[in-house]
């Protein structure tokens, strides 16, 4: 049983490993503004947002433990975060800062909430 872990583990490192190699070599063509001089960054960083977001919400998902799930969807909060900054230098819009601090703020109350909600604490302690 412990070798059929350590075998899906290796292949999913493989796929991510190819993927993220795949993704900085030849970001794939969707186009923000073609007249951008940094497009091929900002496709990387959206694809590679995108990857990430996904990994996140296999763990969310799948999470094996409360902790695991909550750690997750911190992640996923601060990849939001990532995804407004991208935003916000694709199009020069500042609102989308705005947006990410925002969600920042939120993703952080919220986890300290679910932090204590699993030790069994009331809020106002």
């Amino acid at each position: 049983m412990k070798m059929n872990k350590i075998i899906r583990y290796i292949i999913g490192l493989i796929a991510l490993l190819a993927v993220l190699f795949i993704i900085l070599l030849r970001p794939p063509d969707i186009l923000i503004y073609p007249d951008l001089p940094y497009l091929n960054f900002l496709k990387r960083a959206f694809f590679i947002l995108v990857l990430c977001s996904a990994l996140c919400l296999h763990r969310i998902i799948m999470g094996p433990t409360p902790p695991d799930r909550i750690v997750a969807i911190d992640m996923f909060g601060i990849l939001i975060v990532g995804f407004c900054a991208v935003l916000s230098i694709a199009t020069g819009r500042g609102w989308y800062l705005d947006i990410g601090i925002a969600w920042a703020l939120q993703s952080f109350i919220s986890t300290l909430a679910l932090a204590k909600y699993l030790e069994g604490r009331d809020f106002d302690e």
